[in-house]
Formats: C-alpha cells, structure tokens, sequence
C-alpha cells in the first residue's frame, strides 16, 4: 500500500506520521543477511503520495532492502519524555529503476536532489504505530493494512 493509500485509510494517523517523519533524521530498520537487525539513520521524503529513501549504491541498508525488503522506520524522539511523540511505520521496499522516471520526477517535486548516482526505493506502508506522550499517560494508536 502506498503512502497516499496509508493517508486516506487513515488520514490523522498519517498526518502525525509525515510531521514526525519530516522533522529530520530517522531510523531505518532493515535485516542483514544472518538474520539480525541493522538500524540506520536516514532522511525520508514524504510526497506526491509516496514515502521514499534516496542512498548510496554502496550503502549496507540498500543491500539489506535488495535482499529482504521488510523494513520498519521510527522518527527520532525530540527528548527522554518522546517529545513531540512516536510514530513508526512497517513494510516493504522496492528499488525504484532508473527508468522509473515519474517517481524520480516526483521526488524532485518536493525538493530534494539528489546525487546522480543515488538509488531510490519506495516504501510500502503495511502498519503504522504513534504514541503520544501526555499528562494523563501515552495515547497510542494503530493502523493495519487489512
């Protein structure tokens, strides 16, 4: 399901999600080859409907995606008290081929540039996850693709 399918199943809960995930760096979790987790910073693009992650040819999270494409990104939290709140969404990646170029031109669309020999993949979205931190306790809600 894709990111603007995400917001229209659930529109608050995606809206918080491309606020958090906007705010700068977040957290990509991806699956080595052993099995294990491997977590890495990342900056993620929300727009024209989609969620992507433009890096190097080179980089060990686009080698885990290639291989195993379940991931799960986290925003970063503002403070020890979760700032702002959390939000994070699960799914699967899918290189984006260069011949692909209406989803290229959509990422330049909403401003980033990225460097020529950069690859892209698009982000499905099969659940989402936000936790806000109040006075009265967290405020949690959830989403599942059916």
């Amino acid at each position: 399901m894709s990111w603007h399918e995400f917001a229209s199943a659930a529109p608050a809960l995606a809206e918080f999600g491309e606020k958090r995930l906007g705010s700068g760096v977040a957290y990509l979790a991806t699956v080595r080859a052993d099995g294990s987790p491997r977590v890495h910073p990342v900056t993620p693009i929300i727009g024209e409907g989609r969620l992507m992650l433009y890096m190097e040819p080179t980089s060990p999270k686009g080698k885990d995606l290639q291989r195993d494409s379940r991931y799960q990104l986290h925003c970063a939290v503002e403070n020890q008290e979760g700032g702002g709140g959390e939000f994070y969404v699960t799914g699967r990646a899918r290189l984006i081929g260069k011949d692909e170029t209406d989803i290229w031109a959509s990422v330049g669309r909403v401003g980033y540039q990225p460097k020529p020999h950069y690859i892209l993949f698009e982000l499905s979205v099969e659940s989402a996850f936000s936790t806000v931190y109040e006075s009265a306790g967290p405020v949690r809600r959830r989403w599942n693709k059916e």
